[in-house]
């Protein structure tokens, strides 16, 4: 029943009804990646007379994270690249690293020297840099 009532009433969980629905009517499937994300395209790769390019979309394996896209299907999904990575074979760049989520808002978030939840104490400026102090 959980689940039920998490799918209805959240779209940060895979997909909504209505995604869920237009999927089923207009979507064709192009592929999965190693997330388990899976992308959709509309039926034939026709194009949308509204927009003037064709549709495509992802329905996330789980919450909804758009950094687990990896860097092939992100060049699909946002018309960069006509050919799905499905369709040729995509290696990665020597530079791209492996994904690694946001954690931004958790406690494993980035927290930089002198930020006030690692501390708050800053490292002394140095060089020629003087802050300014009301009354100078």
């Amino acid at each position: 029943m959980k689940e039920f009532l998490l799918y209805v009433f959240t779209w940060w969980n895979k997909q909504t009804p209505g995604t869920w629905l237009w999927t089923r009517r207009h979507g064709e499937l192009v592929g999965h990646d190693e997330f388990g994300n899976t992308y959709y395209r509309t039926k034939g790769g026709a194009v949308d007379p509204l927009l003037g390019f064709q549709r495509r979309w992802v329905v996330y394996s789980g919450y909804a994270d758009s950094t687990t896209i990896p860097p092939g299907w992100y060049g699909w999904i946002h018309h960069r690249s006509d050919v799905p990575p499905t369709e040729e074979t995509y290696t990665p760049k020597p530079w791209q690293k492996p994904h690694l989520r946001n954690f931004t808002g958790s406690p494993r978030a980035y927290r930089p020297k002198g930020s006030v939840q690692s501390g708050g104490h800053r490292p002394r400026v140095t060089g020629d840099y003087n802050a300014w102090t009301p009354g100078e």
